[in-house]
Order: structure tokens, then sequence, then C-alpha cells
């Protein structure tokens, strides 16, 4: 009688993994669940780098925004630089590209910057606290945010130029059709 409970608590726990395994296989591993997608992007105003200019969200309104996080200590963020460049020259006329330093010194940043070169305004996040009200979890993170200022998507890991390209294309789409008041006008 006791050999019969033994086997049946084995066949329960295994049935309990072979679920667990079966939810976790055919899901994207580097994806992660995004609760602020479809919001509003939290409003930043935060100090250009080299310039020490104020740059907000709200002055943004009304063009598709790119922000990526990043720092001078992250080697994926060495190897994903080069792409978000391409990206600013090729889509810079369509979405506004915007750095912002994460948890990193200023020195370092200006560092990496002249070395690896830049196009676009890199900004202070003194204390982390857009970073932490966007939920970035560690770098490089890349924010998509329409021109409604709603947050579309977050790409988690260095961005490649295809994924770029797809999230510009989604946001500048959503950029050109009308709302749905335009399209009920006569």
């Amino acid at each position: 009688m006791k050999r019969w409970r033994y086997t049946l608590l084995f066949v329960a726990l295994c049935a309990g993994l072979l679920v667990v395994l079966a939810k976790g296989f055919g899901r994207n591993p580097h994806e992660v669940p995004f609760m602020l997608s479809g919001k509003p992007a939290p409003d930043f105003a935060l100090r250009s780098l080299d310039t020490g200019e104020r740059v907000s969200l709200a002055d943004l309104k009304g063009r598709p925004v790119v922000i990526n996080f990043w720092a001078s200590w992250c080697v994926p963020c060495m190897y994903e630089h080069p792409v978000l460049e391409w990206g600013q020259r090729e889509f810079g006329s369509q979405a506004v590209f915007l750095g912002v330093v994460f948890e990193d010194t200023e020195d370092n940043a200006r560092g990496f910057l002249r070395k690896n070169g830049y196009s676009f305004p890199q900004l202070v996040d003194p204390r982390s606290r857009m970073a932490v009200s966007y939920g970035v979890a560690g770098v490089p993170e890349t924010y998509f945010i329409d021109p409604s200022g709603t947050i579309r998507g977050k790409h988690v890991g260095p961005i490649d130029p295809e994924s770029l390209t797809q999230r510009i294309r989604e946001l500048t789409a959503t950029a050109a059709a009308p709302s749905p008041a335009e399209a009920a006008r006569p």
C-alpha cells in the first residue's frame, strides 16, 4: 500500500514538472513581461551630457522617440552602439533618438562617446530615477514611444538592425495612421 502512494506521488511530481517545462518552451527567453506597453511613457526632464541642455519627453510629443539605456562598462552596449548610430543616420528624420547613461559616471560616459562617437543626445539620469520609472532591469534596453507619448515596446539586450528597423516602421506607421476622428471625416 505504501509503495502505491510513493508511485502516485512520483507520477504527480513528474506531471507537475512536465507542465512547468511545457509552459516555458516556445517562449523567447529574452522576452521580459513588460507592464508599461500601451501605457503613457513616464515624463522626464534630463540634462544633456555634452551641452547641459534640458531635454524632456513633453517637448518631443508628436514625434516617435527611441530611448536607449546604456553604460560605458556594459560590453553588450559596446556592440550595440554602432547599430544605434546607424539607426540615427537611417531614421533620425523619422524618430528622435536619445541615449540615457545608466549607473555610470559622466567622465566614463564621455570617454566612451569620445572613443566611439555619437550623433544623438545622451542624457544624464541622476540617481537612476528615469530608469526606475521605466522599469529598466539592466542595460542595454531600448524603449519605443509613439508620437502620442505611448510606450509601444521595449527591446532587452543589444538591438540588431532588423529589429530596430521593424520597430521604427511600427512607430512611423502609427504616426502616419489617421486618428478615428480624422478617418470618419468626409
